[in-house]
């Protein structure tokens, strides 16, 4: 709608909106945390746990409303007949820009329940944020390293216990768990210091997403596998701001979460390489679905 001012002021108003959008549903979302803190009941639990979402919904949906007033942002998505608010889902998406966050919470926005991510514990200790993620349910994980763990073998198992102590409230409320398991954005120096078996992406992190898989267990149904390509060019996030990013294309496909996904990765060395293999099919078939978008978009760049 207003695409047409100059850059820098696109970034001006755009991040101004973003700001007061923050903090104008971050309010709400700190009053019904102190109330769900002080009501710890079943019922009054169910209703600040609806607002809150309802709330942090509510805030996805106005980033919306100001990428389409300042940015010519088009998010191109196929796959989303797939999906229902109703269901449980663990995110699996490739990773390149900050960008991406945004994009994936406006596609699937009103498609899934709320994004959430796994956090580390001490980030409960954030100001004002550690208190809006625990209220908004975000999952918290408390990991042991494996040194730690062999001068205090009586804790091992207890890190994974308390995630799914916290993780047991979604038996009976759907969820969306993100996860960018390649744990950092893809760059050409990254890739090419991994020595990466894949032609656009980095090593996926196999013990990240099984610790998830199993501190979730039979609160998780069924994988959402996004593939996310930019056709004109990985953007961050001033390019973002500036209204530099023009299209976007994601691409959706769901898979349920097999039984066999299910084991102790860390103590259990056959479910370790089966869960590997499975993960390292899973990321060359991704390699391959995104290769195939690249030689789409450069066909129909030829043809024009």
């Amino acid at each position: 709608m207003l695409n047409f001012l100059p850059g820098p002021i696109i970034a001006f108003l755009s991040l101004s909106l973003y700001l007061l959008n923050t903090v104008f549903w971050l309010l709400p979302i700190l009053l019904f945390a102190l109330l769900k803190a002080l009501f710890p009941f079943a019922f009054t639990q169910k209703i600040f746990s609806y607002l809150l979402d309802l709330s942090a919904s509510s805030w996805v949906a106005c980033n919306s409303v100001n990428q389409k007033i300042f940015t010519q942002f088009d998010i191109q998505v196929t796959g989303l007949e797939e999906l229902n608010k109703k269901d449980w889902y663990l995110v699996l998406a490739n990773h390149q820009s900050w960008v991406d966050i945004i994009a994936l919470q406006r596609a699937l926005h009103g498609n899934i329940p709320f994004l959430k991510f796994f956090l580390k514990k001490e980030l409960i200790y954030v100001p004002i944020l550690g208190l809006a993620w625990w209220a908004l349910d975000f999952p918290f994980m408390k990991r042991y390293s494996q040194a730690f763990l062999k001068k205090n073998p009586h804790l091992r198992g207890k890190d994974l216990e308390t995630t799914r102590k916290a993780c047991s409230k979604f038996k009976h409320k759907p969820v969306s768990i993100m996860s960018f398991i390649e744990g950092t954005r893809f760059t050409q120096e990254k890739y090419q210091k991994q020595k990466s078996p894949f032609k656009h992406l980095l090593k996926p992190k196999a013990g990240g997403i099984a610790f998830v898989l199993d501190a979730m267990n039979e609160h998780l149904t069924t994988i959402i596998d996004a593939t996310i390509y930019y056709p004109d060019g990985v953007p961050n996030f001033v390019d973002f701001l500036f209204g530099r990013v023009k299209t976007v294309h994601i691409e959706i496909h769901t898979r349920e979460i097999a039984q066999e996904l299910n084991g102790d990765y860390f103590n259990d060395r056959a479910y370790k390489i089966s869960f590997q293999k499975w993960l390292t099919q899973f990321w060359h078939e991704k390699d391959e679905r995104l290769e195939r978008m690249i030689l789409t978009h450069n066909q129909s760049k030829d043809s024009e």
